[in-house]
């Protein structure tokens, strides 16, 4: 039988209460006339007239009962009236009687919303119950247990999820697996859970590089970066074709692991020029970034030769030459980049930019700082025009203009703390540039008074202090900060090296630098002043064993003044000679090398 509903009222105040019951009524309304509809309309619509007459078929009624739909209109008032638990145990009640979806779509949302992650499990789990094969609710149940934090329970959902996906889609997700998993706090766990899912996917040919791929990311997530290796391996062997294992491979790279380079080699070698040149350009960042210099160079060379009118290549190519110090050649690349139009508009936009940013850099190396303010009037990105300005008043301070350079400077709107902050930033930093250490300091001052919770501005103005000659002071701030923030490295690092360095009390020195290497221990500066406090304090060993491994994990100019002076004091001189001529063409302050090389009378 027809499904009845309740009749409207004639009377005026009957029509008025129900206007006024409408909000709370509306969602209540939808979703039981929605089981209406959906049981009621294919029985009721009538087909298309045709050349010969069909039967029609049989009258099928809607399961939506009077109690059924005074249930839904319940549940609904009760969650509209703040009590969901009520709510959601009468929709999905109705949803198990009717194994609806939508109301087992409806009574987990309810559950949802109400921050209670079991009853919405609890409500998908019925809902899989009632209808196994549905993919809805499997990516309920999934994402639930990622919400939870459940990464134990996942296998069988997960199994289950990728049993219902179509096969044209199923590489997709086994693809965002690991994305999707990232948010799981126990990679252990989820990595036991996952793998004997991905391993039996894996056994479908179409799946194969997909699954032992996502499966390497999770090893690597979970700290097993060997094993990750072997699954992107694996992954070639089954799929040559895939650039799937070799963007897994990029990763590797990045975490150094041995033998990553020789199979993202291998790999790319195989894959056609215009396939594999966006992950080799990756490739190529990547070794910039890890001052692999010349293999960066063999990789541009590959790439300029296959695509020389592709632009992204000659913007890296201007930033290797830029490292490398030849400015003649990193000139000619940037200008040959900017020539080039850009595979999309906003990474051209950003590259322009960068590369204009670049070529001023290298005009004001030369000497021509017209040239240099010249390239910065031509960048066309609006959102960087605060950086530009920084910029521009820079190149006119060391152009001799410092009070042109300091009106542009105090002309530049700040709009909120932060843009105060940089502006503040940028003139303290422009003075101390031009050695005019107490106006510097005075301005750091005001920095720090204006932003006390800031420790960068206390520590700024500390190191400003020194500049100046202004030991007590300097130390005074260092000691306030450390009680202030007591976890910042950084002031624990340079009170301990200013003390070495000075030769006093070189046993607090090496307390302090000890303590910054706790906090950052990966630092290769507060490696440099652990090593430069053992040499003070006549630990020769330790003290070349220290900087050694601070200059190879950062070379830098200082440390190889320290590391030098270590070995010629060790009898080392030809090794001493050899690093700083090594040093000297690093970038960088190089005023600390060639002091020591001054004071030890070698001048390579």
């Amino acid at each position: 039988m027809d499904c009845p509903l309740p009749q409207p009222q004639s009377a005026p105040a009957d029509h008025a209460c129900t206007e006024r019951a409408a909000p709370w009524r509306q969602r209540a309304l939808a979703c039981a006339l929605t089981l209406a509809v959906c049981g009621a309309s294919a029985a009721n619509s009538q087909p298309l007239p045709t050349d010969e007459a069909k039967p029609a078929p049989p009258r099928a009624n809607s399961e939506l009962n009077a109690p059924m739909f005074y249930q839904l209109l319940i549940g609904e008032l009760q969650v509209t009236q703040g009590e969901p638990g009520a709510g959601f145990s009468l929709l999905l009640d109705a949803a198990r009687k009717t194994r609806r979806p939508e109301l087992f779509r409806r009574a987990t949302d309810i559950a949802l919303q109400a921050r209670s992650g079991e009853s919405a499990l609890l409500a998908a789990r019925a809902w899989i119950e009632a209808l196994p094969r549905s993919i809805e609710a499997q990516r309920y149940q999934v994402q639930i247990l990622l919400a939870l934090n459940r990464p134990a329970e996942l296998g069988p959902p997960l199994r289950a999820l990728l049993r219902l996906t179509p096969a044209s889609q199923r590489n997709d997700l086994l693809q965002a697996l690991p994305q999707l998993l990232v948010r799981l706090s126990d990679k252990d766990a989820t990595l036991k859970a996952v793998a004997p899912v991905l391993q039996d996917a894996a056994k479908t040919g179409a799946n194969a590089a997909a699954a032992w791929t996502s499966l390497g990311r999770l090893q690597l997530a979970a700290g097993q970066p060997a094993e990750a290796l072997e699954s992107a391996e694996h992954a070639h062997t089954l799929d040559e074709k895939s650039l799937l294992p070799a963007w897994l491979g990029l990763a590797l790279v990045e975490q150094r692991q041995n033998g990553a380079d020789a199979l993202l080699q291998r790999l790319l070698d195989k894959q056609e020029a215009a396939t594999q040149r966006p992950l080799r350009l990756e490739f190529t960042r990547l070794l910039i970034e890890q001052r692999r210099y010349v293999e960066a160079q063999g990789q541009l060379k590959l790439l300029t030769r296959q695509t020389p009118a592709q632009a992204e290549p000659w913007l890296l190519q201007g930033l290797l030459q830029l490292q490398l110090g030849r400015i003649d050649e990193a000139s000619a690349a940037l200008e040959k980049y900017l020539t080039l139009p850009a595979a999309e508009p906003e990474a051209g936009l950003r590259g322009r930019t960068q590369a204009r940013l670049l070529l001023s850099q290298l005009a004001e190396r030369q000497g021509r700082v017209d040239d240099a303010l010249a390239w910065l009037d031509r960048i066309e990105d609006g959102e960087a025009r605060e950086a530009i300005q920084l910029r521009r008043t820079m190149l006119l301070a060391r152009a001799g203009r410092v009070d042109e350079a300091r009106a542009l400077l105090h002309d530049l709107p700040a709009t909120n703390a932060a843009a105060a902050r940089r502006k503040l930033i940028a003139e303290a930093q422009l003075l101390r540039d031009l050695g005019r250490y107490d106006e510097a300091l005075q301005v750091y001052g005001d920095a720090a008074r204006r932003f006390p919770q800031d420790p960068d501005l206390a520590y700024e103005q500390a190191m400003t202090a020194e500049k100046a000659g202004r030991f007590d002071q300097m130390e005074r701030l260092l000691r306030d900060l450390i009680v202030r923030f007591p976890d910042y490295a950084h002031a624990y690092n340079a009170l301990g090296y200013a003390l070495a360095d000075r030769g006093q009390d070189l046993p607090q020195a090496r307390e302090l630098i000890l303590r910054a290497l706790a906090l950052a221990p990966d630092d290769p500066f507060i490696q440099d002043s652990l090593g430069w406090v053992e040499f003070r304090l006549g630990n020769l060993d330790e003290a070349r064993r220290v900087l050694q491994a601070a200059y190879a994990s950062r070379p830098d100019t200082e440390i190889a003044a320290h590391l030098g002076e270590v070995l010629w004091s060790a009898g080392d001189q030809n090794g001493a000679i050899q690093l700083w001529q090594e040093a000297l063409q690093l970038q960088g302050d190089k005023e600390t090398l060639q002091r020591t090389i001054e004071r030890l009378r070698s001048r390579p």
